[in-house]
């Protein structure tokens, strides 16, 4: 929990201004209908917002628990006390507290007139309101959580779960006390008003983020990367746009030159790191990655140039259009599965809680609790569920997808944890079920307008389809239509490649990933590309780690470390400690994800073999070793070619990019024969061969003619054995022969290891023999 590690309390006493009278005008009534910005099928009127005329500031949170809530508006972010405060009023049908406040007032009486700034205080059950309460006073005080889960404390100024922006995280250069916002008996009477962070209410913004494109899932190429560590290294940016959404619009052109499609940004919702150690020597409670979000809906200000108020959002979709303008969909990685209010701070504590927003408004709604509701149900290992069962919370989630979506120009959405989602049980348990119609995760499929197969308007949805205990390991049980991350991909791969002799996969397990896992996803009429195929990802080693490092060493000295956690079997191994075997096996790595049917996800720099050091979870490392490093050597621009050239091989093969899996029949009701799988020797590889795992060699033959391609054939060998094996040829068609586009063998690493269109070399026809060098890929073609 972020807030929970940081240091002892400041001293208390701060001095307490004199409550501003109640305005007590009647409340007028809300605009009907969503935001001009919202999906048809999805409207809310949370939030606060001015009216068509601005000339009011229309306030409504929800809270099904609270007794009585107050906003307090504040002239500045932080370090004064509010300008004025409002009592709201419940509607008691829908459960949601609202207050019309006029600009005029604000400004005349209050003399406000700048930035809004806003936040609430709440009382309930557990604390319920009297009038002789101040600020920082225990009065109406009963217990910091009662029999229901409320959690209520008016000493605690709480952000709107609305929010379109955020003043400041929690924890900053100008408050590095994170007891401020808790409860306890140590420090429930601490006021947080004028550290706490506060919502900002903006203005219609008519921001392009240009035109969104419509390709295919299929015919993607993901590139997953931080968009802090993007730029923060390259001397190609001004360094004052280094890190910022400004300066990674400015490497789209760079990025769609490498043949990325899609770029998958690392949680950008605002989250609780301007305390982030940058060329520092401790690393405690820093987030680097952002896996902890404190508001759903704003953009994180620190990856902003322009971080005046209103000013992320624009830059925000000001980088989507330059994605845009390159053909490039722009995918952000989001956190529903928790918050960055974080957990007990204490597992026999149920007293001691972070109370910031969320769980001050109405905890049971938010979050899933135990049984008896005393503490947080924990199912992602660093901190309390969301409720995602809950339609309220649910709610939340959808329209802050559709705020990014239709407001902010957002193509498509990882989910984090996904199975979470998944979750059909409020409090006292989890269960993961795909069919039941009242998760999130088909609340988020009917409401959110996904793509179409064949491409179209609509959006990406691709889960993470994992948590931790219960039922939540579910990789290849997802609803119909939603995408996965493909673990078993990346552990059967790795493993063949890796522990050659001390893991068993078949060359059946071999084909099944390269053709695209109809084992997982067939089933249930899904296709090849809602499996996201991946080598590695930002959780883990790099690339050029996994072939490069035998275990991980997280507990380095700063800026290569030192950062908890992290898995223990990475499948990993050096390649003997032999640089050039190290770049052959990440070249494989590469080719299998570029080769496979499925969709391909890399990590940003693994395209020239970045390294982390071998560290496998740098989650807390915002430093100069993280970040991206553009000062390539020989061996990574090399790399980077092969990457670039096998990316382009793809997008002219639409046979490696199949609609369907590989078998079917045409409009005559002939049976097409799309793949067929062959031992080294050139025979057709029978059941028994593919079930053996002591046979490591492994070729296949993709029809071209039968998927549209404009290669008649294309041909795919993998030797796994350590030893040079020789491949005899299958038939390359009538009047063909077999032509080289690459072999990933040391001997033909340089700048032309993938050859130009034209260029390939003449191998033979069929039966012609190939010899491979042990560990390698050969991929040829017919003309």
């Amino acid at each position: 929990m972020l807030l929970a590690s940081c240091g002892p309390a400041l001293e208390d006493g701060l001095e307490e201004a004199q409550d501003e009278a109640l305005d007590d005008a009647p409340l007028l009534a809300p605009p009907d209908g969503p935001p001009q910005w919202a999906s048809q099928a999805v409207s809310w009127t949370l939030g606060a917002s001015y009216d068509a005329t601005q000339s009011n500031i229309n306030f409504r949170v929800y809270s099904s628990q609270a007794t009585r809530i107050e906003v307090y508006i504040y002239g500045q972010a932080q370090g004064a006390q509010e300008k004025v405060k409002y009592l709201l009023t419940k509607d008691t049908t829908t459960n949601v507290w609202s207050k019309t406040v006029s600009v005029s007032t604000l400004k005349t009486t209050y003399g406000l007139t700048g930035t809004v700034y806003y936040g609430y205080r709440a009382w309930g059950p557990n604390w319920p309101y009297s009038s002789t309460w101040t600020k920082g006073s225990s009065v109406g005080f009963i217990a910091d959580v009662d029999a229901q889960g409320n959690r209520f404390n008016p000493n605690k100024l709480l952000l709107d779960p609305y929010a379109l922006e955020v003043s400041h995280d929690p924890i900053n250069p100008s408050n590095t006390d994170g007891t401020v916002f808790a409860t306890g008996a140590n420090y429930r009477n601490t006021d947080s008003g004028t550290k706490a962070m506060k919502g900002i209410v903006l203005p219609p913004d008519a921001t392009s983020y240009g035109q969104k494109p419509t390709r295919a899932l299929r015919d993607d190429v993901i590139y997953e990367v931080h968009v802090r560590g993007l730029t923060m290294n390259d001397p190609s940016i001004t360094s004052a746009y280094r890190g910022t959404y400004k300066g990674a619009g400015l490497k789209a052109a760079a990025l769609a030159q490498l043949g990325v499609t899609a770029v998958e940004f690392l949680p950008v919702q605002e989250t609780d790191n301007d305390a982030n150690d940058v060329n520092a020597t401790s690393t405690a409670g820093d987030n680097y990655w952002g896996y902890m979000t404190l508001n759903f809906f704003s953009p994180d200000r620190r990856y902003a140039y322009d971080k005046s108020p209103g000013g992320p959002s624009r830059e925000f979709k000001e980088m989507v259009k330059a994605f845009h303008d390159q053909g490039i969909k722009v995918f952000i990685d989001v956190v529903y599965n928790h918050t960055g209010e974080g957990g007990a701070w204490s597992s026999n504590d149920k007293n001691t809680y972070n109370v910031t927003s969320f769980r001050g408004l109405d905890n049971p709604t938010y979050y899933s609790l135990t049984a008896d509701k005393q503490y947080s149900w924990d199912n992602t290992g660093v901190g309390g569920n969301f409720n995602t069962f809950n339609p309220i919370a649910q709610n939340l989630i959808v329209h802050s997808l559709a705020h990014w979506k239709d407001r902010l120009g957002v193509d498509g959405f990882r989910f984090d944890l996904a199975s979470v989602l998944g979750n059909t049980c409020e409090h006292g348990c989890f269960n993961y079920d795909k069919f039941n119609a009242g998760t999130a995760l088909n609340r988020i499929w009917k409401d959110l307008e996904p793509r179409p197969a064949g491409g179209g308007v609509g959006t990406d949805l691709i889960a993470e389809p994992w948590a931790i205990d219960g039922n939540s390991y579910q990789v290849g049980n997802y609803p119909s239509g939603w995408s996965e991350w493909n673990g078993i991909y990346r552990d059967t791969l790795r493993k063949d490649q890796n522990q050659l002799g001390m893991a068993t996969v078949t060359p059946g397990q071999l084909a099944a990933r390269f053709a695209g896992s109809s084992d997982l996803y067939g089933d249930d009429g899904r296709k090849p590309w809602n499996s996201i195929n991946f080598m590695v990802a930002h959780d883990g080693f790099t690339l050029r780690d996994v072939y490069a490092c035998n275990t991980k060493s997280n507990l380095q000295p700063w800026p290569y470390g030192p950062s908890d956690g992290g898995e223990n079997d990475n499948h990993s191994w050096d390649q003997g400690g032999i640089a050039a075997d190290q770049r052959k096996a990440a070249r494989n790595g590469f080719a299998f994800l570029l080769l496979s049917a499925g969709t391909p996800m890399i990590t940003g720099g693994d395209e020239f073999l970045r390294t982390q050091y071998c560290n496998n979870n740098v989650y807390n490392l915002d430093s100069n070793k993280n970040w991206l490093d553009y000062a390539l050597s020989t061996d990574a621009q090399t790399f980077r070619t092969f990457a670039q050239r096998l990316i382009a091989f793809r997008k002219a093969h639409p046979a490696l990019r199949p609609d369907n899996f590989y078998s079917g029949v045409d409009n005559n009701g002939n049976v097409m024969e799309q793949v067929r799988w062959f031992k080294a020797d050139g025979s057709v590889a029978d059941t028994a061969y593919m079930g053996n795992g002591g046979n490591h060699a492994l070729a296949w033959r993709v029809d071209g003619t039968e998927l549209g391609d404009t290669a008649s054939a294309i041909y795919i060998a993998y030797n796994g054995w350590s030893g040079s094996v020789d491949f005899s040829l299958p038939w390359p068609g009538s009047g063909k022969s077999w032509y080289r586009v690459t072999d990933t063998c040391n001997w033909a690493e340089g700048a032309s290891q993938v050859a130009s269109p034209g260029a390939e070399v003449l191998v033979g026809g069929e039966s012609t023999k190939y010899g491979m060098c042990g560990r390698s890929v050969l991929l040829l073609i017919a003309k």
